[in-house]
C-alpha cells in the first residue's frame, strides 16, 4: 500500500512555468455592432453582437437570443456590420474579456 501512496505523491505537484496547459477557449462568431470608428467611442474596441438560436424545452418552438460582448481589436480593422470570431481572453478591461480573432465575412459596401 506504501508503493501505490508513493506513485500518486510523484505524480502531483505544481507545474513548471514552461509547461502551462489551459483548456480550450471558447470561440463565438458574431456581427459588430459598434467600432471605434466613431469619435468618443472607447478604442481598440469593438461590440460583438451574438445571435444564438435554441428550442423551447415546453412549447418545441426555435427562440433567437441575442447578446453584446466587447471584444480587443488590436488594429482597430474591423467596421460596423462585419461579422468576426471572437475568443476568450484574460480581463482586458471592466467589460472586455474577449479578443477579436479573425474577419468571417465583410458585406458589400453599397
Amino acid at each position: 500500500m506504501s508503493e501505490a501512496n508513493e506513485t500518486k505523491k510523484e505524480g502531483r505537484g505544481p507545474t513548471p512555468k514552461g509547461e502551462l496547459v489551459r483548456g480550450p477557449r471558447r470561440k463565438l462568431t458574431g456581427k459588430v455592432v459598434s467600432n471605434t470608428a466613431n469619435p468618443g467611442r472607447a478604442k481598440k474596441t469593438i461590440v460583438v453582437e451574438v445571435t444564438r438560436f435554441f428550442r423551447d424545452p415546453v412549447y418545441g418552438k426555435y427562440v433567437k437570443r441575442r447578446r453584446k460582448f466587447h471584444a480587443h481589436d488590436e488594429k482597430e480593422q474591423y467596421k460596423t456590420n462585419d461579422v468576426v470570431e471572437i475568443r476568450e481572453s484574460r480581463p482586458l478591461s471592466r467589460t472586455k474579456r474577449w479578443e477579436a480573432v479573425r474577419l468571417v465575412n465583410r458585406p458589400v459596401e453599397v
